[in-house]
């Protein structure tokens, strides 16, 4: 009777932790296919920002004076690649009070580029004409609002909580 017993109980270990293999196993294409599927998702994204400027250029019809001031001001809308998240396994690594330090030091990082963002985009509406900068108005808020709704639609999006 106990061999009988042992032996079930030795083969249920058995297939519950060749269950726990199976499942590790299974969890690495998951993240590079979410990987690949989160890198498509920023080019598109990347590709569609470059694609408002480009008829943002055209519809306020710069005079050559305002080049220089659209070149910085479309330079700075540019997402710095210094921003990029931490690698998860490096993050889960962490302890708390490290992943508290570095979603610290990132916040610090984008409110410096929001504010080189805020001056480029101030110094380059104040060389507008007063026709421009209404054109300028309406479209710059037809794509703050369209950005602001989308992050809103996701769960757990960086919009209104």
């Amino acid at each position: 009777m106990k061999s009988i017993r042992t032996t079930l109980i030795a083969t249920a270990l058995m297939a519950g932790l060749t269950g726990l293999a199976l499942a590790q196993n299974t969890t690495v294409p998951t993240d590079s296919h979410r990987a690949g599927r989160m890198e498509k998702m920023r080019e598109h994204k990347a590709e569609r920002h470059t694609q408002h400027l480009t008829a943002l250029k055209s519809k306020l019809n710069l005079q050559a004076a305002q080049e220089p001031g659209w070149n910085s001001f479309s330079q700075s809308m540019q997402h710095p690649a210094q921003m990029a998240r931490p690698e998860r396994a490096s993050f889960e690594k962490m302890t708390t009070p490290e992943r508290l330090d570095m979603m610290q030091a990132m916040k610090v990082q984008r409110d410096a580029h929001m504010q080189q963002r805020a001056e480029a985009t101030k110094t380059f509406y104040a060389s507008l004409s007063t026709d421009q900068k209404q054109v300028f108005d309406k479209e710059t808020a037809r794509m703050m609002m369209a950005s602001g709704m989308h992050a809103t639609k996701h769960e757990g999006g960086h919009g209104r909580h």
